[in-house]
C-alpha cells in the first residue's frame, strides 16, 4: 500500500510538473508572437522609407550631398548614359556625383550618341514655339544652341510642365536635348566650364 501510494504521489507530481511546463511554453509562444509582428512591421516601414526616399524631386538637387567643387576636380566630366536616365559627373572613372536626367527618344528626337564638348552658348531661358516647349539654365553641348543641357520644361511663360517634369530620371522623354531637374541644370549653367568633355552613350 505504501508504495502504491508513493507511485501514486510520484505520477501526480510528474502529470502537475507536465502541465506547469506546457503551460509555459504557451505562454513564451504568446508573448514572442507580437515581437515577431513588430519586427515585420518595422521592416516593412523601413523598406517604405526608403521607397519614399528614392522619390524623385525634379525640383531639387539629385543627390542630397553638396555639388562636386569643379576647381579641385579640373579634369572632370560630363558621362550621360540614356538607357538609364542619369547624368554621371566623372574624375576620371570616379563618379562624384549622378543626375536624374531625361534624354531623347526615338529616330527624330533621338539624343546624339557620341563624344562632345560644352560649347559657348548658354542662358537662363528660351522658348521653342515649334514645339511648345521651353526650360530654364540651359547649356549647349552640340551645334550651338540645338542641343543642351536644360532644366525640365515649361510652357511659354516659364511655368514648369509637371506632367513632363515627372519623368524625369524614368524615362525619355525630350525632344533630343538632356533634361534635369531645375536645381541641377542651375548648377550646370552656372557652374560646368566651356569645354568640358560630354560623352553620350547608351
Amino acid at each position: 500500500m505504501k508504495h502504491f501510494r508513493k507511485l501514486l504521489l510520484v505520477v501526480l507530481v510528474v502529470l502537475v510538473a507536465g502541465w506547469g511546463l506546457n503551460h509555459l511554453f504557451q505562454r513564451l509562444s504568446a508573448t514572442s508572437t507580437p515581437r515577431t509582428s513588430q519586427s515585420a512591421k518595422k521592416t516593412t516601414t523601413n523598406s517604405t522609407t526608403q521607397a519614399e526616399a528614392k522619390t524623385i524631386n525634379w525640383r531639387k538637387p539629385s543627390e542630397s550631398k553638396p555639388y562636386p567643387n569643379l576647381k579641385q576636380h579640373p579634369n572632370a566630366w560630363l558621362d550621360v548614359n540614356t538607357t538609364r536616365q542619369r547624368v554621371y559627373i566623372k574624375d576620371g572613372q570616379h563618379v562624384l556625383y549622378t543626375m536624374y536626367c531625361s534624354t531623347g527618344t526615338g529616330k527624330k528626337n533621338g539624343t546624339p550618341t557620341g563624344t562632345y564638348h560644352i560649347q559657348s552658348e548658354r542662358g537662363t531661358f528660351f522658348y521653342n514655339q515649334s514645339s511648345g516647349e521651353g526650360a530654364r539654365y540651359w547649356v549647349s553641348w552640340k551645334d550651338h544652341g540645338i542641343y543642351l543641357f536644360h532644366s525640365v520644361p515649361t510652357d511659354q511663360d516659364g511655368h514648369y510642365i509637371k506632367k513632363e517634369a515627372e519623368e524625369l530620371g524614368k524615362s525619355a522623354a525630350s525632344h533630343g536635348c538632356v533634361r534635369l531637374s531645375v536645381a541641377d541644370a542651375k548648377w550646370v549653367y552656372e557652374t560646368v566650364p566651356y569645354g568640358m568633355k560630354v560623352v553620350i552613350h547608351s
